[in-house]
């Protein structure tokens, strides 16, 4: 059993008796010498009986193969590799010959099996890093389902036309040219077609002749009417067409007007009929910057969690994402068992062409990457090329943002390495709402925590006239971009975002520092107002909201819990609306609120994440509040519910900055002074 990337994958029981060949290793197969003068079926009809018996058995198990997949000894351990990975290790010619045996490329086509198995499952979403041979891999599968599928069609899309159809020429037709006879169905038109290759019976012209004639008719000849083409890039490619297998190459490059999205939503349907799944779609790339078709890829990428389903058992987007970090296939760091050489070795290692590996591909990695750090962009190129993450791989360029994307980025990086969160929910105490609130791990939760206060001062709380309010205001504040309808009619909607941030105090706690982050949609927008007033409570800390949606400040008013929802910080309380008086909150509609909302979230960056003055790195936590400051554009605000949140949560603790200034005017103070005139022993006024 395997579990890839959250897919529960069950391989064949190994047989008895597994190949081993004289390598130790995978090993291509000889093909006959005799077989390999053969080029058609027809060819091998007028051999003799004797001839054909000879070879039928070998024929009939490479059919097996194909089939069932294949066992054998990788270095003495029993390895499996699926019917489609056996046809393109030893029947598809690519640029540089046979293709050698990777485990990076068995768990690839291991995972993909599962996709075609699964009845749920439109195919794959394949994030991967530059030369790990998907085009020839994705070719390779187009031509072996094709030459074993009648009345079906084949489609190839990729960032533009011209590379489809070199994707075409290059790689699909040169492998289906190179199939041994035994594979090849019969094709109609040229050898090496440009537009189309046609599994078909060629029409024949009819005349006179050949309808009235009754003598020496041909054998009447089947095809499988299938064909491969492609089409050029575009949101319509393939509507309303049928298709068997579509194979996506670079579609996280689409650039505009292109968008793989709406390609996607189209191409979909060419893969069912009704809610029966009939094709698979293979998908991979890596990603262009994000304005250059990265975030569609990206978006669609995320949309295909296997993890996350409806209820009818499918992904968002239908497809299911398989990402394998470079280290598993980064050329020249494979050795000849196909098996990745991650860390140095201690003694030499051999490749697969018998050069020697003698540094681990992480270290050379890591060595690159030092190299390019005085280059953000160029680093966050050679990250998108080569990536070890998922947030590696969509990484954009720093030109496209408003904020610091440098010191953004080394934050992310370093917190791969070392941050560390609780994840979890809040609790009422016994169940008793208005108690005390208690914080419960939960890997399923939907808090993420890198800080709770002493149990002396959770749950803190003062009461002025009978009202509630924040006991440790002094010490922090939450920011909050919340939503009013529990669903929407597409079921997806913004989320609810929280965020927590300190202030400086003298309280035993870390200073300028974001200590929650909570980013989800519960059922009911109920369930998430009670989420935030128990974490207020907890934490016995204020917030302040946007009052665009004012439901959440509604609900904390009915609860009682109005002192703990803080005012406009730009206005004195006789200038507040009377909405504004009665819940608190300040509205989204002002440029100038939006302009302070970014440029506070500017100034903590500059100031606190990142490598600092001090040689330290700052200790935001968060990588999914990190990322969406990334890419937040502040023409669509709306679209980045973190960074409304968090922005919110730094003005809150800095709500002095945004007091307005006093416009009383005073009187100027008259100061008169008087002067003498002193001559002799008496002085005089002198009059002004």
């Amino acid at each position: 059993m395997y579990s890839i990337q959250g897919l529960h994958i069950a391989l064949p029981k190994a047989p008895k008796e597994i190949e081993v060949f004289e390598n130790k290793t995978w090993q291509v197969t000889t093909y006959p010498k005799e077989l390999n003068r053969i080029k058609t079926i027809f060819d091998w009809r007028d051999y003799p009986e004797d001839f054909k018996n000879k070879y039928i058995g070998y024929i009939e198990n490479e059919f097996t193969k194909r089939d069932e997949g294949f066992w054998f000894s990788n270095n003495k351990i029993p390895t499996y590799i699926t019917g489609t990975h056996y046809m393109y290790l030893q029947w598809s010619k690519i640029d540089v010959g046979n293709p050698d045996f990777r485990e990076a490329n068995r768990l690839f086509y291991i995972f993909w099996e599962a996709c075609k198995a699964d009845n749920r499952c439109y195919g794959m979403c394949y994030l991967k890093n530059r030369r790990s041979g998907f085009s020839f891999m994705a070719s390779g599968e187009a031509v072996n389902l094709a030459t074993i599928s009648s009345d079906a069609r084949f489609g190839i899309l990729s960032k533009s036309g011209p590379d489809a159809k070199k994707m075409f020429t290059d790689k699909v037709v040169p492998i289906s040219v190179n199939y041994p006879f035994f594979f090849k169905p019969i094709q109609d038109g040229m050898d090496r077609p440009k537009t189309e290759l046609a599994y078909r019976v060629p029409a024949s012209k009819l005349t006179r002749r050949n309808i009235t004639s009754t003598e020496n008719r041909p054998e009447e000849l089947t095809g499988l009417d299938t064909t491969i083409d492609w089409k050029n890039t575009g949101d319509n490619s393939y509507d309303g067409e049928k298709l068997k297998l579509l194979v996506h190459d670079e579609s996280g490059k689409w650039e505009r007007p292109n968008n793989i999205l709406n390609n996607w939503r189209v191409t979909k349907t060419t893969l069912r009929l009704g809610s029966r799944i009939i094709g698979k779609c293979m998908m991979g790339s890596t990603s262009n910057a994000l304005d250059k078709g990265g975030d569609n890829f990206k978006k669609l990428y995320h949309d295909s969690d296997v993890t996350k389903r409806n209820r009818n058992g499918q992904t968002s987007s239908g497809l299911y994402s398989l990402f394998i970090p470079m280290e598993w296939n980064y050329e020249g760091f494979i050795d000849s068992n196909g098996i990745p050489v991650f860390e140095t070795p201690k003694e030499e290692v051999k490749g697969p062409f018998g050069d020697y590996i003698d540094i681990g591909v992480i270290d050379h990695w890591q060595n690159e990457a030092d190299g390019l750090k005085n280059d953000q962009d160029a680093l966050n190129e050679f990250y998108r090329q080569f990536p070890r993450t998922e947030e590696h791989a969509f990484r954009d360029e720093t030109k496209n943002s408003i904020f610091n994307l440098v010191k953004i980025y080394e934050q992310i990086d370093i917190n791969e390495e070392s941050a560390s969160y609780s994840r979890g929910n809040f609790q009422w105490a016994g169940g008793i709402k208005d108690t005390t609130v208690r914080f419960l791990p939960n890997q399923q939760g939907r808090f993420n925590i890198s800080w709770t206060p002493q149990l002396n001062i959770q749950n803190k709380q003062i009461i002025k006239n009978g009202l509630k309010y924040p006991g440790n205001e002094h010490m922090g504040a939450f920011g909050c971009d919340s939503y009013d309808i529990s669903g929407t009619v597409d079921g997806k909607g913004s989320k609810g975002a929280l965020h927590g941030l300190t202030k400086f105090s003298m309280e035993d706690a870390p200073a300028n520092s974001f200590f929650l982050e909570y980013i989800a949609r519960p059922a009911t927008a109920e369930m998430f107002f009670e989420d935030v007033l128990m974490a207020l409570v907890f934490y016995g800390m204020p917030i302040l909201c946007e009052n665009n949606k004012p439901r959440l400040l509604y609900y904390l008013k009915r609860r009682g819990y109005r002192g703990y929802s803080m005012n406009r910080p730009d206005k004195v309380w006789n200038k507040l609306s009377t909405a504004e008086k009665e819940v608190g909150g300040m509205p989204n509609s002002s440029e100038d609120i939006k302009q302070a909302h970014a440029a506070a979230i500017e100034m903590y960056i500059n100031d606190h994440v990142g490598l600092k003055l001090d040689g330290e790195y700052g200790d935001m936590a968060f990588n999914a509040t990190l990322n969406d400051w990334a890419g937040f554009d502040i023409t669509r605000r709306t679209k980045y519910d973190a960074t409304i949140s968090s922005g919110l949560a730094i003005m809150a603790c800095n709500r002095h900055l945004y007091s307005p200034k006093s416009n009383v005017q005073r009187d100027k103070i008259n100061l008169t002074i008087a002067k003498y005139k002193n001559k002799g022993y008496n002085s005089k006024l002198i009059k002004q």
